[in-house]
Order: C-alpha cells, then sequence, then structure tokens
C-alpha cells in the first residue's frame, strides 16, 4: 500500500503558527485521514528543527501515552515520544501564565536525568536505571494545538506529543534508593481531594518508557545522551488547568514538586 503524500514542511508550520497564535487548528487525520505515524514523527521532527534553527536548544524527551487508559483511548498498544526543549522548562516556584498556552492539562510523572549514555536496541530497565544520574518528581503541562484535544495518534505525535512546558522537583535522588514501581504518587490537583497511584501504572516500571525510547530510536540513528532529562510518562490522567490553582505531587523519597498558575485577576501571581 502507498502512502498518501503530504508536505510535511507546511504541516510543520501550521502547528508552529498555531502554538505561536494560541489558535488551534483542526485535527491533521480530518484532512489525511490515511496520515501515517512514521509521517507524523517526519512532521514533528521538521517542527522541531525550525525551533533549533530559530535559538531553542534540545535538552531531553517525554514519553506520552504510558498508561493503559490512554492507550485504549486511542486505540494503540504502544508509546510516543516528544522531544523537550529549553524554552519548556518553569523554574521551581514561577508562576504559569496560561495565556502562552492553548488548551493546557498537567500530569504527574518522575524524570529521569541521564548521566551515561542510553543506546537501543535490548535495552531494559536495569539498564535505564543503570545509565540514570538522578530522578526527581515533576509535572508536565500537556498542551494540544489541536483544536478541543480530537486527537488521534497521528495528530499528538505530529503536535510533539503534546508537549507544552514542564517543571521539576528541586531534591535529586539516586535511582535506586527506591522501587520505582511500588512508589506511591499522591497528586493534589488544584482545589480538588488528592488521587493516588503506585509506580507500576506506567508500563509496569518508571523506567520502562525510558528503556523503550532508547529502543525505538535506535533505527533512527539517535540514542538518549547524558545529561538529557527523560519525562518517563504520568500516573494518572491529566487534569486541565485553571488560573491561580496549585497543583502539587508527591512521591515518598523522591520529595515534591509544585506548579502555580498565575491568575490574572490580580496582576499575574498565583493565589
Amino acid at each position: 500500500m502507498s502512502t498518501v503524500s503530504i508536505d510535511v514542511e507546511r504541516l510543520a508550520g501550521d502547528l508552529l503558527e498555531a502554538e505561536r497564535t494560541r489558535r488551534p487548528i483542526p485535527p491533521l487525520t480530518e484532512a489525511i485521514p490515511a496520515l501515517e505515524i512514521e509521517q507524523a514523527y517526519a512532521i514533528q521532527r521538521a517542527a522541531i528543527a525550525r525551533r533549533l534553527a530559530a535559538g531553542a536548544t534540545h535538552v531531553g524527551w517525554k514519553v506520552g501515552l504510558t498508561s493503559r487508559a490512554m492507550q485504549e483511548l486511542l486505540g494503540v498498544d504502544l508509546p510516543d515520544f516528544g522531544h523537550l526543549l529549553n524554552d519548556m522548562e518553569v523554574a521551581p516556584g514561577a508562576a504559569l501564565d496560561l495565556a502562552e498556552l492553548v488548551a493546557p492539562r498537567v500530569e504527574p510523572e518522575i524524570a529521569f536525568m541521564l548521566g551515561a549514555d542510553l543506546r537501543g536496541p535490548g535495552a531494559t530497565i536495569d539498564d535505564a536505571l543503570a545509565a540514570t544520574s538522578w530522578v526527581a518528581p515533576s509535572l508536565e503541562v500537556v498542551d494540544s494545538r489541536i483544536a478541543d484535544w480530537r486527537i488521534k495518534l497521528a495528530d499528538t505525535v505530529a503536535d510533539n506529543a503534546s508537549s507544552g512546558r514542564y517543571v521539576l522537583g528541586e531534591r535529586r535522588t539516586p535511582a535506586d534508593a527506591v522501587d520505582l514501581s511500588a512508589i506511591e504518587l499522591r497528586f493534589t490537583p488544584g482545589g480538588d481531594p488528592p488521587v493516588t497511584a503506585t509506580g507500576d501504572a506506567v508500563l509496569g516500571h518508571p523506567a520502562a518508557p525510558v528503556a523503550w525510547l532508547a529502543n525505538t530510536l535506535a533505527p533512527l540513528g539517535e540514542s538518549l545522551r547524558a545529561g538529557q532529562v527523560v519525562l518517563s510518562g504520568s500516573f494518572v490522567a491529566a487534569v486541565p488547568l485553571v488560573a491561580g490553582a496549585r497543583y502539587r505531587a508527591e512521591l515518598p523519597v523522591l520529595g515534591a514538586v509544585e506548579l502555580a498558575v498565575a491568575n490574572p485577576s490580580n496582576g499575574g501571581g498565583a493565589s
């Protein structure tokens, strides 16, 4: 079966313009129902190349669709990945301005900072842990330049796996200091009651997505590099961000991370 012809650069430009103007576009898969995942990653790479050419720096990766619920929602059985750039990181204590984003949601994860390169194929959970310098709690802000989050897998892949912003907890902990598959997360989403989940909700072990990513990048001639951060996927479903609210994730031994959302009604500070 032949692959449908697409204009990779035009579609990458459409997504970047939607991000710049905060005006979402219709799903790519509505206009191109046969859009393939390999083509979606080509669109993703083209958009990232433009951002790097404009001065951004590649600092790491995010793995998405690591929960069974999200995979079932999109009808897939594998995660996806996107790129993290330096302008996506929110400093601890800084307030996030919702006006910078389109339709942001937040989800709690564990971040892995690599102290050594990790190459596939054949990378395992143990390999991922051995290559990790430290882990920390993180909050990833996912955002969609596709209108109303009407996404299929190819849409979110093309849209850099719906990446937006992220914040890392300030405590750095060796990856072997705790059993990450059994660690219990406590996530307090704004003013809502806390929710809990354990690490095995993330592909059975939070390091499994890191190994998966190394193996997935290998056929592309890429690898994970020392000094890169990897957001390994959410423990629970993402929740919408609300102006003035605070979101907090706590993990035993690893500590906590908090994200404050600016409240325009009091001059931009968090309430």
